[in-house]
């Protein structure tokens, strides 16, 4: 009998269920991919010799951890605040469409001693 791979195995799963840590677990991964983006960036630019500077060190794998670490930090944190924060808010109409009213009511004023609709 072959063992079953971890993903198959009952009670193991790789996304939860629960909505929240979903929506968590989604946007985490996509400040992971920005932070690794912007690293890859930088390296690829070499902004002020950064990756010359890096590589040169006795241990340019820390150096590269450290900063990926803190990209990751930054990254996924705000990623994950910001779909948090978007929680609560009201979904924008289909193009073309209106926000209930949203159109313009005519009112009456008094202006200089007459009467007259302003629009």
């Amino acid at each position: 009998m072959q063992p079953k791979p971890w993903s198959s195995m009952p009670g193991v799963r790789l996304i939860p269920r629960d909505p929240l840590y979903r929506l968590l677990l989604v946007n985490l991964a996509a400040g992971v991919a920005a932070a690794l983006i912007l690293m890859g960036g930088l390296l690829l630019l070499n902004p002020a010799n950064l990756r010359g500077l890096i590589l040169s060190d006795a241990s340019p794998g820390t150096a590269l951890a450290l900063l990926l670490f803190g990209f990751v930090i930054t990254f996924g944190s705000a990623a994950m605040g910001t779909a948090i924060m978007t929680i609560g808010r009201r979904r924008r109409p289909p193009s073309g469409g209106k926000p209930a009213g949203s159109d313009p009511l005519a009112v009456r004023a008094t202006v200089r001693g007459t009467t007259a609709p302003i629009r």
